[in-house]
């Protein structure tokens, strides 16, 4: 992007020298600028094994990109391994980066809520530890608001006997899992979600 800004004023000012119309460039410049600071968000979700609810969020039109990875937890850099252990705070997650002109954040709460149990806590079917937990990770005032009144319209639904227990609280750093965790699914032609 820098070096294509960088081309646009050369332009402008080479327009200037030559005795052209510079408007329709200025106007081109602001309407890219525009497009580019608005045209992802990102949103992180944790909902147990991250293999499956990467197959879940890549399904939803709008979403370009789901990285899975660990965030919530207090080691730099952690590996699966490290992970596994349940002694880094982590849980497993998808980070989730969408155009908000095509799916709003609260869908992506809606696919969230769909493809786990947010009644277990530290677990989901049969993988159980801390890394498995229901978690949603805000990065705005905006998503904060959105997932808490998600989960109280959801727990006041009845759809759940038990209590959901997921936890909502700032992002923190996440970290991208290793390579062979991406498109884990997809990669071994399976279909569907590996839990729920």
């Amino acid at each position: 992007m820098h070096y294509f800004l960088l081309w646009l004023n050369l332009c402008t000012n080479l327009y200037t020298i030559l005795g052209t119309d510079r408007y329709t460039v200025i106007i081109f410049k602001q309407d890219y600028l525009k497009r580019v600071r608005t045209m992802t968000e990102k949103a992180i979700f944790g909902a147990g094994c991250f293999w499956g609810v990467e197959a879940a969020f890549r399904a939803v039109k709008g979403v370009s990109e789901v990285t899975s990875g660990y965030s919530g937890g207090h080691f730099k850099n952690p590996s699966y391994h490290d992970v596994c252990t349940g002694e880094t705070g982590h849980a497993e997650v998808v980070q989730v980066e969408y155009d908000p002109s095509q799916v709003d954040y609260d869908t992506l709460l809606d696919v969230f809520w769909d493809c786990h149990n947010p009644t277990t806590r530290n677990r989901q079917g049969p993988d159980i530890g801390t890394q498995y937990r229901s978690a949603i990770f805000f990065y705005t005032p905006e998503q904060e608001a959105a997932a808490k009144a998600s989960r109280e319209k959801l727990e006041g639904s009845g759809r759940w006997g038990d209590p959901i227990v997921t936890e909502i609280s700032p992002a923190a750093e996440f970290y991208p899992a290793e390579e062979y965790h991406q498109r884990y699914l997809e990669k071994r032609g399976i279909a569907g979600y590996c839990h729920t």
